[in-house]
């Protein structure tokens, strides 16, 4: 990214035309300050290749995507800012750091209290969705997971006291604990829940003072460790060394590394991590030679729970299916061009199935024509790097739509009395419950046939995740709603009127203006009782608890940043699917034939899926057989 251009206060940040303060430094001098800072350090200057290939395929960091700005878009550079950054000492400190500081005349409340007061409900109070399947909600995560990852800081321990994040309530970067009463459920017995703050890229924040930059300070920015672009880097990852982890190095055909140990009827498997023991969960009836290990894939995220796995399993067969049929056309081709020609094809399927099938739901027809509209073709002059608004907040609506159980179905999608119901909590980090029950069909089954939870103003998340939450890093229970707000002070996003304003949409000043686009009073009530002024309440509930657009799944913010940054991905994309010389017009009509349904059914044992996977249908009527005239066009 061309660092700041954006910002209307990037004459402060002394750079120009993507020049970052720490290219002025050797690497070994960047890598010596990140270590003993705990910031990370911005990709280098890329030198960017200009052969055949680096005009053909995208290079695996995202890099020279843009040959002006060859670092836009591109794995390890800070997330565009829309907006400045609101901090409470203009430059680190996140909204809620210091009790003292007071917004319109007041505290802002705790993160927790907000999680109980207003977006906390049981399990049992879930609206289902009539019009859209589960599935719906995994294709949202598993797109998120392409776009952005933003690392929390490597330090696990206080920089000044030396003191583990897990043991203290101070708060001392990178430790911004979430402040928890005596009476709470997560009590642990400690004031607080663990919170690592992102880790800062090196320059900016407080870390600009260790590059010498003291006319310039340069608020703290995060960086993404994916890129930007809708890649499939789930599928390949975001960097040569992950990238080389993942392919099969020894095959002719340009095959994906698939598992060693297990497979699914003959069907592939993603390997384990090489980290072993690996930190998932095992099943408590196996002996220790049983161990299924963490999956690895493009994603590091790719075990978090169960349906994540399957979407990234189901992707790495259909890169392997497409390998072996186009080297068996084409047997003159290298084992590199089928890799990177199979890698292209998925890539473009997961353009098409997000453009044409998932993002008109999320965000309505409307808002769809006015913030995305027709296809063009690429704008050089449009940088299509991830904002922190898009990341921290806004598509993480996704949340509220996450149903608390996990179902599988036999092959009449009918419950399976072998395989019960599962509690979510019981999927996280768990891929031996993919290995060792059932595999991939009666989960992809269970998602197809079972509507996502339908995102209701008072009732946004369930106790699976504010109560339940199970992350690698720490040893008890944790609550995602909570993580998600002091995520968003962390990375010091402004307030939910600052967006709105940004959006073209009315600013709100009382509670009489929520209620115009909040329905539920009762859920303004205890937000104003909170806050007591809307400009305090943090972006991802406002956006959150707004009235849906009509035919969408968010209200009028949130389908403005998801379609802005969705027009931007596309547009500022030199290799999108859609774009001159990148597909021929024969190619470009065979993918559009395409659909994850199709996935499905070529990669799987599943014989009759819905003809749009995302849309809820009823079985037997609603569904299609795989094997139908209609379904046999391929790639």
């Amino acid at each position: 990214m061309s660092f700041l251009l954006q910002q209307s206060y990037s004459n402060r940040a002394n750079c120009l035309l993507g020049f970052f303060l720490t290219d002025l430094l050797s690497a070994d001098l960047i890598t010596m300050i990140a270590n003993i800072s705990g910031c990370l350090p911005y990709m280098l200057p890329p030198k960017c290749p200009n052969n055949c290939l680096a005009n053909k395929y995208r290079l695996i960091t995202g890099a020279c995507n843009n040959r002006e700005h060859p670092r836009w878009g591109a794995s390890n550079t800070a997330l565009a800012r829309w907006l400045p950054p609101a901090y409470e000492d203009g430059l680190s400190q996140p909204r809620g750091w210091d009790p003292e500081v007071r917004y319109n005349g007041v505290q802002l409340p705790l993160v927790r209290e907000v999680t109980r007061k207003i977006i906390h409900a049981s399990n049992e109070a879930v609206t289902e969705d009539n019009l859209y399947s589960d599935i719906i909600m995994v294709w949202g995560q598993y797109i998120d997971h392409d776009i952005a990852f933003t690392p929390q800081s490597t330090s696990r321990t206080a920089f000044l006291t030396g003191m583990e994040c897990q043991m203290t309530c101070e708060k001392q970067n990178p430790c911004f604990p979430i402040k928890v009463t005596s009476n709470d459920t997560l009590s642990t017995g400690m004031d607080c829940l663990p919170f690592y703050r992102s880790s800062p890229a090196c320059g900016t924040g407080d870390h600009s003072i260790l590059f010498g930059n003291l006319s310039a300070l340069i608020p703290r920015q995060q960086i993404n460790g994916l890129t930007s672009f809708l890649d499939a880097s789930t599928v390949y990852g975001s960097t040569p060394a992950v990238e080389n982890k993942l392919r099969n190095l020894t095959s002719e055909e340009g095959l994906l590394r698939v598992n060693s140990k297990y497979y699914d009827n003959s069907r592939e498997y993603l390997p384990f991590t090489d980290r072993i023991p690996s930190p998932c969960a095992q099943d408590s009836n196996a002996s220790e030679g049983e161990r299924v290990e963490c999956f690895m894939a493009g994603d590091s995220r790719s075990s978090e729970v169960t349906s994540l796995a399957a979407m990234h399993t189901l992707w790495l067969r259909e890169h392997n299916r497409l390998a072996r049929a186009l080297k068996a056309i084409n047997s003159h081709w290298s084992a590199e061009t089928v890799y990177q020609e199979a890698r292209k094809i998925v890539g473009a399927l997961h353009q098409i199935i997000t453009f044409r099938d998932y993002i008109p739901k999320i965000i309505g027809p409307d808002a769809f024509n006015q913030y995305i509209g027709l296809y063009t073709g690429y704008d050089p002059t449009i940088n299509p790097t991830v904002s922190n608004i898009f990341s921290t907040a806004a598509f993480r609506f996704g949340h509220a739509t996450i149903q608390p159980i996990v179902r599988r179905l036999n092959s009449q999608y009918l419950d399976d009395p072998e395989l019960p119901n599962l509690h979510l909590h019981e999927a996280f980090f768990s891929p031996w419950r993919l290995i060792k029950e059932g595999g991939l069909d009666p989960l992809l089954r269970g998602l197809l046939a079972h509507s996502a939870k339908l995102q209701v103003q008072n009732q946004l998340m369930n106790e699976e995740l504010t109560e339940k939450l199970f992350v690698l890093s720490n040893n008890g229970s944790l609550d995602l709603a909570s993580l998600n707000l002091q995520r968003g002070r962390d990375h010091g996003l402004p307030g939910y009127n600052d967006w709105r304003e940004f959006c073209g949409l009315p600013k709100l000043e009382t509670q009489t203006d929520l209620n115009t686009i909040i329905t539920n009073q009762k859920v303004t009530e205890k937000i104003m009782e909170l806050y007591h002024n809307p400009s305090n309440i943090d972006v991802w509930l406002g956006g959150l608890v707004e009235d849906f657009l009509p035919g969408a799944r968010t209200g009028p913010l949130f389908a403005c940043i998801i379609g802005k940054q969705m027009k931007a991905l596309r547009d500022g994309d030199r290799f999108w699917w859609e774009n001159d010389n990148i597909f021929t017009e024969a190619q470009k009509h065979e993918l559009k034939k395409h659909s994850l349904s199709r996935v499905i059914c070529d990669n799987t044992g599943i014989s009759e899926v819905p003809a749009d996977a995302f849309q809820l249908g009823r079985f037997p009527q609603d569904f299609k057989h795989c094997a139908r005239s209609s379904w046999t066009d391929k790639n």
